[in-house]
């Protein structure tokens, strides 16, 4: 199985569909589904009717996963996408930004 380039608490920043541009924070990374969970991003809306447990019923607001082809980690330099290699530093591998240099955790 590959590394994973993009982690929980990372922030990325959305490529296609409408909501192109936001960026958000990782809360889940779901790798079997090639899956996300970004905070505030892809937010759907579910109407529900009165519960015993709910009884004033209403709309609740919950985030889909997203797949990540459609998200990019954030450089931490400028908030752009960008693209994440491996490097050898330290005796450790870390995650580095493409376009920046900047390494990502350290």
């Amino acid at each position: 199985m590959a590394a994973a380039k993009i982690k929980k608490g990372d922030n990325v920043v959305v490529l296609s569909g409408k909501d192109k541009g936001q960026t958000g924070t990782v809360q889940q990374v779901m790798p079997k589904d090639g899956k996300v969970l970004v905070d505030g991003v892809n937010v759907m809306t579910r109407h529900r009717k009165p519960s015993q447990a709910n009884p004033q019923g209403g709309i609740d607001r919950v985030p889909a996963p997203i797949a990540l082809c459609k998200i990019a980690l954030a450089d931490p330099k400028d908030g752009k996408p960008t693209r994440v290699r491996f490097e050898e530093k330290g005796g450790k591998k870390v995650r580095v930004a493409v376009k920046s240099g900047e390494t990502i955790d350290g």
